[in-house]
């Protein structure tokens, strides 16, 4: 199979000795990997910059939406009420899955292109006085939008709410000082800015908060508080681990380090994302969110033009070794393409040359 550069909000593009590490088969009940976890686990709250005396993590296997419905099967009781803030797919799947699950949620949406507006979610919470929680996504990769974590988490703190934060495509490139912004849980996914493969999530979870759920969850296998139980006495996952994800993590966290941290990440991440949409403006391709709201992650680009054909343009450029990511707007049609993963300015460079190339064979001016 071609190795491909993903363009992608995660799987992304690994290093080989991420890769490496999964070539070695491990077992779940030996003292050696159930100390891998417990030293992820401590990794964690340092990129997280929290304390162990106030927060603990747990690793929950399955994808990032796994994670999400783990943490809203666990964290909500019958008596508590959330509101859930939308401005994409991921936002609305959280709604989906709260109201699945018949937990008291109020949801509250915006246009796909806007960031939530903080007046409005406050004139909510004055009118009802019954909220215990707010939930929020903070880079919505429907878009590459980046929600005001800091306004949220500062308007929470006032109407002492307690705070769930998908941090899927942000935690590990984008700085987030978890207890300056009193978040609950922050929520994550091996395979995204950390760099590592598909396979398992993880929670941030402030202790005196997680140490009340106890029965909240009607999933077994969902069951945040049972995992946490169960993990933080010597590691050992509650069921079958994705053992080869999980070292090829613990890989992933010490090449974050290499480079310099969540910092040096963060400005890698946005200095490809500032040239990637400088170049693709001089070509004719417009982001779909503004400046002030674009994330560092992954950019929407609407269609240069009507006869724009992205399943033409994407297998061109899969045959030249880029993997781009379709669109997820309803209203206008995009394509997105993502910056986190291996990738560096060299990489992008050859995206703007051969995408170049796409609109001179198909004859339009560059």
């Amino acid at each position: 199979m071609a190795q491909y550069k993903l363009l992608t909000p995660g799987p992304l593009t690994t290093t080989d000795t991420v890769k490496n590490k999964m070539l070695e088969d491990r077992c779940t009940w030996d003292d050696e990997y159930k100390n891998l976890t417990q030293a992820i686990r401590e990794k964690l709250l340092t990129i997280g910059m929290a304390s162990a005396r106030e927060y603990t993590v747990v690793l929950q296997q399955g994808s990032g939406s796994f994670v999400v419905e783990s943490v809203l099967q666990t964290a909500l009781s019958d008596e508590d009420h959330v509101l859930i803030i939308s401005n994409g797919a991921y936002g609305e799947r959280m709604i989906k899955m709260a109201q699945v699950m018949k937990k008291n949620v109020t949801p509250v949406c915006f246009p796909y292109n806007e960031t939530p507006d903080v007046n409005v979610l406050k004139k909510i919470l004055e009118r009802d006085d019954s909220f215990t929680h707010i939930a929020f996504v903070h880079c919505e990769t429907t878009t590459g939008i980046l929600n005001p974590i800091e306004e949220i988490c500062e308007m929470a703190i006032q109407k002492n709410l307690k705070v769930i934060l998908d941090a899927m495509s942000s935690f590990g490139g984008v700085p987030i000082n978890i207890p300056a912004l009193d978040i609950d849980y922050l929520i994550s996914s091996a395979n995204k800015c950390i760099q590592g493969v598909p396979g398992f999530g993880f929670v941030i979870a402030k202790q005196t908060s997680l140490e009340l759920c106890e029965g909240n969850a009607t999933s077994v296998s969902l069951d945040l508080y049972d995992q946490w139980k169960s993990m933080n006495i010597d590691g050992k996952w509650r069921f079958t681990s994705p053992t080869h994800v999980v070292a090829a993590f613990r890989q992933a966290i010490r090449e974050l380090e290499e480079e310099g941290g969540v910092e040096r990440r963060y400005q890698r991440y946005r200095s490809n994302n500032t040239y990637i949409i400088n170049e693709m403006k001089k070509i004719g391709f417009e982001p779909y969110v503004e400046s002030a709201f674009q994330s560092p992650i992954i950019t929407t680009f609407l269609y240069p033009n009507k006869t724009f054909e992205f399943q033409d343009f994407y297998k061109y450029m899969k045959e030249r070794g880029f993997v781009l990511y379709p669109g997820k707007l309803m209203d206008k049609p995009s394509f997105r393409i993502g910056n986190i993963g291996d990738l560096h300015r060299t990489d992008f460079e050859i995206l703007i040359k051969i995408i170049k190339e796409y609109q001179m064979m198909k004859g339009e001016e560059v």
